[in-house]
């Protein structure tokens, strides 16, 4: 729904709302007519939540296209992806404090493995640990071009972030990762040909020259891509479309980028558990009418191919969940942002599970029990992820009456 036409619509009150999104949670079965990896997972909690609340799944972009994080995020902040257009960059560079204006340009970046004939062997360097992808990120931000500042910051594990500055500089540019093993990464290249692409695409393709010469003792992160050039999309800010006091509870610098990027604030905590998340949450309950709480982890075991471990992930979510519900949030959402099946180690284009739980609103549908089956099922059917917040506002009582 456009925020023009929700505004008039709005009203305050105390009522609290929580999103929790376990990223990449859709998923397949192995073999026909098995579970999904939220199916084999031992949920009680979300299996009670279900029964109490009512299920549907949701289309993060639109039926058939398969989505990046950063868009589908948007898309559950109530942003239609199509309309508001984001690349990863700018997200990863906001996550770790990095300032992006109009007309820089951010690419995130990840150091991958090189053979000796240039190809790509690893495309994420064996997920080199933090540790040791700190020093190798100090090497890259020694690297220096003409008439351009460069900027370059770790993120987390195998990823970093470059931000270019200058005059004339353009993020139409095409990602250097082929997506695929057994060949050599791409050039950067112009999306379109305009002197501002051509340029900015000229002097990536230079600094990658120099960064693969810098990488080149290394064993496993002797390269590097670049992916989701981008620059700051002068997003409508979240606490002034819905009046909310909003905030993020999230792990990986990048999800706390897309939600720096709509103004919502940051709380830091120490630890990196769904219980850790849930506490900072705790300890900040009264200050925000909106949490936004990011579990990384089963989307990084869907990409691995390790269907048992993301089911291991959820259930350590579910085993969380009698702190975050202590609370006594009025409405609780938990989806996730796209699918990423096991079985395929990719994102996918597959609907998404979504529970929505509010006590004192829901009709409850049949469903007793939180996975892809029973969500198809549910009563709030399938609808697009940007729904989901009018859907939120509207349980939780924030919403007046349409019309006369």
């Amino acid at each position: 729904m456009p925020f023009d036409a929700l505004a008039p619509l709005l009203r305050p009150n105390q009522t609290k709302i929580v999103l929790l999104v376990m990223d990449g949670l859709g998923g397949l079965p192995l073999r026909v007519g098995g579970p999904t990896e939220l199916e084999f997972a031992r949920t009680p909690q979300m299996d009670r939540l279900a029964a109490e609340g009512v299920l549907g799944q949701t289309i993060p972009i639109r039926r058939g296209i398969t989505p990046g994080s950063g868009p589908a995020h948007l898309a559950l902040f109530g942003y239609d992806p199509l309309h508001h257009p984001v690349g990863r960059g700018v997200l990863s560079a906001l996550g770790v404090g990095l300032t992006v204006q109009p007309g820089d340009v951010a690419a995130r970046g990840n150091f991958c493995t090189l053979d000796a004939q240039g190809n790509i062997i690893d495309r994420r360097a064996g997920r080199i640990p933090s540790e040791a992808s700190a020093p190798l990120v100090k090497r890259l931000a020694q690297i220096r071009l003409p008439e351009v500042e460069v900027e370059v910051r770790q993120v987390k594990e195998y990823r970093f972030v470059v931000v270019m500055r200058g005059e004339g500089l353009s993020p139409d540019l095409e990602d250097t990762d082929p997506q695929r093993t057994g060949v050599p990464p791409l050039p950067v290249r112009p999306k379109h040909d305009t002197p501002a692409a051509r340029r900015t695409a000229a002097l990536f393709n230079q600094w990658l020259a120099e960064a693969h010469k810098v990488l080149a003792d290394h064993p496993r992160a002797n390269g590097v891509t670049l992916r989701g050039f981008a620059t700051d999309p002068q997003l409508p800010n979240f606490d002034q479309a819905y009046r909310l006091r909003a905030a993020c509870v999230a792990v990986y610098p990048m999800y706390k980028g897309v939600a720096r990027l709509v103004g919502m604030d940051i709380i830091s905590f120490a630890g990196e558990t769904p219980e850790d998340e849930f506490a900072a949450v705790a300890q900040h309950w009264d200050a925000y009418d909106f949490f936004f709480v990011h579990i990384k982890k089963t989307d990084s075991k869907g990409e691995d191919g390790d269907f048992e471990g993301k089911a291991k992930v959820i259930e350590s979510v579910d085993r969380a969940l009698p702190k975050l519900l202590s609370l006594q949030p009025d409405v609780l959402m938990i989806t996730g942002d796209h699918s990423t099946p096991a079985k395929w180690r990719a994102h996918s284009w597959h609907p998404v599970p979504f529970l929505l739980w509010a006590p004192a609103s829901v009709r409850p549908d049949a469903q007793t029990r939180f996975g892809e089956t029973a969500c198809a099922q549910g009563g709030l059917g399938t609808f697009q992820a940007h729904d989901a917040m009018p859907l939120a506002l509207a349980h939780a009582g924030r919403l007046e009456k349409f019309g006369a």
